[in-house]
């Protein structure tokens, strides 16, 4: 079945999305979805052609992926804050045949070479201006079509990830998958979603925290989503006064901020029943002081794109344990292997390892990061280190892999060192993420100058920042005149850190 038609069912009344204060009902939504979906099959989008939507959180970017995935494509959802040769090199990788751009992708759009990416078709919705581009508002005058029937096993977006086995690649979560984690999360009462709630979704669409999590679940329950294009914390208390918001998912540094904030009303969150923080780990502190000033607790979760996220929350457990994950959404297996891939005994670390239907379908086009993750007998691993507790609860202890974690985003440090590596007077660098109190972690660089020269840690971070997503880019460098290495020359970042 395909994944789009998770808005049908819904009475034609109730509000679906609400976007820059205007609403959209249920109705609405699948006559304009309906409209696009013929407009796309029109111009020859087909099924399994892959469309790139480059956009911030708005009835846009809605509208345009459900017609998308009912027209049998898939959806790759990319940054559109990132630089042009990010974008470049994501679109080159999946094939993009089709790409749509919103004003926030605009600028670094502009700078890609289409040619080399084989770009045949740029659809623009009303005020944007770009270069060979085509009005979106005129693939709406057709008669709506129907959705193009697909497999559970079809894909149905492209989710770019550091993932857990090097530099970023594109996650292949399909129709059955994604679906699949949505009926977890709505299996258990205290996840469940209904037609009366209204979800904030401030996270951004084009990370599957936001996507699935929130999105896809809010429309498959009938219930509203209230966009939001980026995070403010006073806009998005009023986002919630305003629309009666009753579900709040967030990355930690939001519940950061919302507990720090000068001037919160303490009853800013009273018609909030659930608010969940995922994405990065939940300080002990951060979750304290959130409860303590507005009487709600943070339930924690822990997922990654190659589980379409959701693997466990702490609300499945009954009860918030400070600094737990929680414990196995309904029909989601864990396991916590030790090094020998036995096992963990009671209250050893283990590799937190995930099968179910929910589990992705490999790397696009890679097929050793694929095998690199998926044990043949499908289990994924996540490189992620746990232990367990006599309740059942797990605590995540360390990383397996070199990975970090920026508000939520992944940030792998071969990727950032070898954008630094390309500054002339660079000859060494080493990349870690250090703790920070707002983002959770940050990007901290080491860098060894090329001898005889001289390098700005100012003028290093903008030269980063012209190739790499800002939540990639250093916020510190230390020069250094030399990185500590092991026997076989590898840089022992442990020591670092």
């Amino acid at each position: 079945m395909n994944l789009a038609t998770i808005i049908e069912g819904h009475a034609d009344e109730r509000v679906a999305v609400i976007s820059r204060g205007r609403p959209t009902t249920y109705g609405e939504l699948r006559r304009q979805v309906g409209a696009l979906r013929a407009g796309l099959i029109a111009i020859g989008v087909e099924p399994g052609d892959r469309v790139a939507v480059l956009a911030a959180n708005n009835w846009f970017f809605v509208v345009f992926y459900l017609a998308a995935l009912g027209a049998g494509a898939i959806v790759v959802p990319v940054n559109p804050a990132s630089p042009s040769r990010e974008l470049e090199r994501e679109l080159g990788v999946v094939g993009a045949s089709v790409a749509v751009v919103g004003p926030s992708g605009r600028d670094a759009f502009a700078g890609i070479d289409r040619a080399a990416v084989r770009l045949e078709r740029v659809l623009v919705p009303e005020g944007v201006v770009l270069t060979d581009s085509e009005p979106l508002q005129q693939l709406f005058g057709h008669d709506p079509t129907p959705v193009i029937e697909r497999s559970d096993d079809d894909d149905a977006l492209l989710m770019f990830t550091a993932g857990t086995a090097g530099p970023s690649k594109a996650a292949r979560l399909t129709h059955g998958s994604l679906r699949a984690n949505i009926e977890q999360m709505q299996a258990h009462p205290g996840l469940h979603a209904s037609s009366t709630d209204v979800a904030l979704d401030v996270l951004p669409l084009f990370h599957i925290y936001g996507l699935n999590v929130v999105l896809n679940q809010a429309l498959m329950a009938g219930a509203a989503v209230v966009l939001a294009e980026r995070f403010d914390p006073a806009g998005a208390l009023d986002l919630i006064r305003d629309h009666g918001v009753t579900m709040v998912a967030g990355a930690p540094p939001m519940f950061a901020a919302w507990a720090g904030m000068a001037g919160a009303a303490p009853a800013a969150f009273e018609g909030v029943r659930l608010a969940g923080s995922g994405g990065a780990p939940l300080t002990p502190e951060v979750a304290a002081g959130f409860e303590s000033r507005f009487g709600l607790p943070v339930w924690q979760g822990y997922g990654l794109t190659e589980a379409s996220p959701t693997v466990t929350s702490s609300l499945v457990g009954g009860e918030p344990k400070s600094g737990s994950i929680g414990v196995p959404l309904p029909g989601v297996d864990v396991r916590l292997v030790d090094v020998d891939g036995e096992d963990a005994l009671a209250g050893d670390p283990g590799e937190i390892w995930v099968r179910g239907p929910n589990v992705f379908a490999g790397y696009w086009e890679d097929r050793d990061a694929t095998e690199a993750v998926i044990t043949p007998d499908g289990w994924l691993r996540t490189g992620d280190i746990a232990v367990v507790d006599d309740d059942g609860y797990l605590f995540i202890v360390d990383r397996a892999k070199d990975l970090s974690i920026v508000s939520g985003f992944n940030v792998f440090p071969a990727e950032v060192e070898e954008v630094l590596l390309e500054h002339d007077n660079v000859a060494e660098a080493a990349v870690v993420g250090v703790e920070h109190p707002y983002s959770g972690e940050t990007v901290k660089a080491y860098v060894v100058p090329v001898p005889g020269t001289a390098v700005e840690e100012d003028e290093l971070i903008e030269f980063a920042a012209e190739h790499l997503a800002r939540y990639k880019c250093p916020t510190t460098i230390t020069f250094v005149d030399q990185l500590p290495q092991g026997l076989v020359g590898k840089v022992l970042r442990r020591a670092l850190r």
